[in-house]
């Protein structure tokens, strides 16, 4: 390895160190090689990019001789003896005797078998937790371990360890210092110009990986972080801005003609004023309508912030300069009640046509989706064709084959996470020559910081207030067999009244087969029991279609009292009438998904209530954060933190961030000036050749794929 660093000039980049094998080092023979590529180490920048997940600082250590009990300690001690029992309930305990030279105690850990073979005597671990009194003598229980070996600095890294794979943290920490110690003569390339090094106060690129491996402080630690993490944080950034800026360089997009009054027609006849937060953003979105770039924007609103009105105005746009407009749902049902919804709000709006004999027509729009059959689809794909319908309403099937507009010039897609990224490039794709414009709609309210990283090539229109006169709606955690009687109740007494509810059964993720299975097993037994005088439906995402549009219609003809249902009513039901929202095993849904089947309640002029029921009263954060807020930006960084922020570069939620040290969560200033320097760099050097080192860079680590799935989510 010396040799390979040592021949050529110039700092080393990222590239040549992930051409250098990890066998190149000393110490790595062919069985170390092989337990260190299952860690996922294979060359030398790979172990140089395997972070600690966290430091412990000996600075401030006690020994165990100054541990008293209640107190919450962080002990280096090394292990004397271990025990292994069985207990009554066939569970394992462990018991682990350690010391440190000034006093000793007892570890206990309930059903973690695996610690009899972790923690051999001899072994120096790092043990935090809360110090308690067992029988005069001195224990933890369940404590965090750290194993750390004989090291003896003042801050030592502790790295991801598995059970699987045996390489200690202390290997890794004795290779990653010999591979930087032999990086020395020539260092490490930075792709950060000093000037905004210097501005944005971060150490340089060799500094933080020796600090991040082996700092001399905690603070030299998170300063270490800080610049690796702006370091992944600028990657995405570029290469978002780069294929933003070239969609808009090469992209030839429509200049709709905005300003007129088909809009402000519109706006005239609604029977409410819009909200300050729908002015802007039907503002933001003319502009760029106005512009000869294509839009591509993010609309995100709370539920029921009005977000169809925003909509309907922006392809008012394209049919005024004598365009095609469509809104692509992501359901038969959602996409039927968009059609019901839009008819209704352009009832009686004309549009100026010469070949009329009165110089003008009324507003034509059509649904297209796979229940529309036989001749009624052959005249509404005539009417694409030919221009004469204005604007479409449909699922998927508006991409199929066979659908051909006339002159494609807004796309608005709702619920845009219901769709593949294929899907909407699919149907941008159905115009021959400039590219429609398009704008992504979502009830799912993102953070700030998600915004800007995953959809960093959008241009984001938020909805943060609701249009007065919605009614505020209560939400209450009900635990337990007495709390759940209480909700029937509850339903009943709202039936009475002239309401409706709707109970949502349980999400099964493992099977839709069981899910329907549950739902139907729920029907019966309310239909028979709790709610047997009242008139019960039920719907499920494997009725067929004709089937679902029937109950739905007796339902929202109040022909139903109560609408039993799997998540297939998440998205867009609308029954103002309904005022109640029951959700039975509560605890297994995320907090987007309860935000949003809450939102199918509180639509009318009557108070509503939402029951979240579970059948435990377990501690449950997402459970208290819904009872406790009804505002869903503020429901979402606390998702953001409560769950983790899955992945940035592919659809698999694999529970880990792409990002190995940027967070979401923490970084928001850190994400804002990573954009900020990346417009900066994209702006002044388009292809990036005065750029070569973070071109490299983003080469290697963001591969085609990724990129690709960035800029279309």
């Amino acid at each position: 390895m010396s040799q390979v660093i040592e021949t050529v000039d110039g700092p080393l980049t990222l590239g040549e160190l992930a051409q250098i094998d990890i066998a190149r080092l000393k110490g790595v023979g062919d069985a170390k090689q092989r337990a260190l590529s299952e860690y996922g180490i294979h060359d030398v920048l790979e172990l140089l990019m395997t972070y600690p997940r966290r430091w412990v600082d000996r600075t401030n250590q006690q020994r165990v001789a100054d541990a008293f009990p209640g107190q919450e300690v962080l002990l280096v001690v090394e292990v004397r003896g271990v025990e292994e029992r069985q207990m009554r309930n066939r569970r394992k305990m462990v018991n682990v005797r350690v010391g440190d030279g000034t006093g000793s105690l007892r570890i206990t850990f309930f059903n973690q078998p695996w610690r009899a073979r972790q923690l051999t005597v001899g072994l120096v671990i790092a043990i935090h937790g809360k110090v308690e009194d067992y029988r005069g003598s001195l224990q933890m229980t369940n404590p965090v371990v750290d194993l750390i070996g004989d090291r003896t600095g003042r801050i030592v890294p502790i790295y991801p360890q598995s059970e699987k794979v045996r390489v200690t943290t202390w290997e890794i920490a004795a290779l990653v210092e010999q591979a930087l110690r032999r990086c020395d003569s020539r260092g490490i390339a930075d792709p950060v110009p000093i000037s905004d090094r210097e501005r944005l106060g971060l150490v340089g690129r060799f500094e933080a990986l020796k600090a991040i491996h082996g700092p001399d402080s905690m603070t030299a630690a998170n300063d270490a972080r800080r610049r690796l993490a702006f370091d992944e944080l600028l990657r995405v950034q570029v290469e978002l801005v780069r294929r933003k800026r070239e969609l808009e360089r090469t992209s030839r997009g429509i200049q709709h003609v905005v300003g007129g009054d088909l809009v402000g027609r519109f706006v005239s006849a609604l029977p409410f004023p819009l909200t300050t937060a729908q002015q802007r953003a039907i503002a933001e979105i003319s502009e760029d309508m106005g512009s000869s770039q294509p839009m591509h924007r993010l609309l995100q609103g709370d539920v029921g912030a009005g977000k169809t009105i925003v909509a309907v105005a922006a392809l008012l746009n394209a049919v005024e300069g004598g365009h095609q407009g469509a809104l692509m749902a992501p359901t038969e049902v959602l996409a039927e009640q968009h059609g019901t919804g839009v008819r209704a709000l352009l009832d009686g709006l004309v549009i100026e046509d010469g070949d009329n004999l009165f110089g003008e027509r009324p507003l034509r729009i059509e649904l297209l989706t796979n229940r529309v059959t036989g001749q009624d689809r052959r005249e509404v794909l005539a009417g694409l064709a030919d221009g004469s319908v204005d604007i479409v309403i449909g699922t998927h099937a508006l991409i199929q084959e066979g659908v051909d507009f006339s002159s494609l010039g807004a796309v608005v897609v709702d619920e845009q996470h219901r769709f593949g990224v294929e899907q909407r490039a699919a149907l941008r794709a159905k115009s021959d020559e400039a590219v429609p414009d398009l704008l992504v709609m979502t009830a799912t309210p993102i953070p700030r910081t998600a915004a800007m990283t995953v959809y960093g090539d959008l241009d984001v229109s938020a909805l943060d207030e609701l249009p007065p006169g919605r009614t505020p709606i209560a939400t209450h955690w009900a635990a337990g067999p007495l709390a759940e009687a209480n909700v029937w109740a509850t339903v009943c007494s709202e039936v009475a009244e002239g309401r409706q509810a709707y109970v949502v059964c349980p999400l099964i993720e493992e099977s839709e087969n069981l899910e329907v299975a549950s739902a139907e097993e729920t029907f019966q037994r309310l239909a028979a029991s709790e709610l047997s005088d009242l008139r019960v439906g039920l719907l499920h995402g494997r009725m067929p279609s004709a089937g679902k549009e029937a109950t739905m219609d007796a339902f929202r003809a109040r022909e139903l009292d109560v609408l039993v249902a799997t998540t297939v009513i998440e998205v867009g039901v609308d029954v103002p009438n309904a005022t109640v929202m029951v959700v039975l095993d509560a605890d297994r849904f995320g907090i987007a998904q309860l935000h949003q089947l809450r939102g199918r309640v509180g639509r009318g002029t009557h108070a509503s209530t939402c029951w979240l029921v579970t059948s435990s009263d377990n501690v449950n954060p997402r459970i208290d954060a819904l009872v406790g807020s009804t505002d869903g930006f503020e429901l979402a960084e606390i998702d953001l933190e409560l769950r983790g922020e899955g992945t940035l570069m592919s659809s698999a939620q694999k529970g880990r961030s792409d990002l190995r040290l940027a967070s979401l969560r923490r970084d928001r200033e850190l994400i804002e000036r990573a954009r900020e320097v990346a417009f900066r760099i994209v702006d002044e050097d388009p292809e990036l050749a005065n750029s070569e080192v973070l071109r490299s860079e983003i080469a290697l680590l963001l591969s085609e794929r990724d990129g690709d799935y960035l800029t279309k989510s």
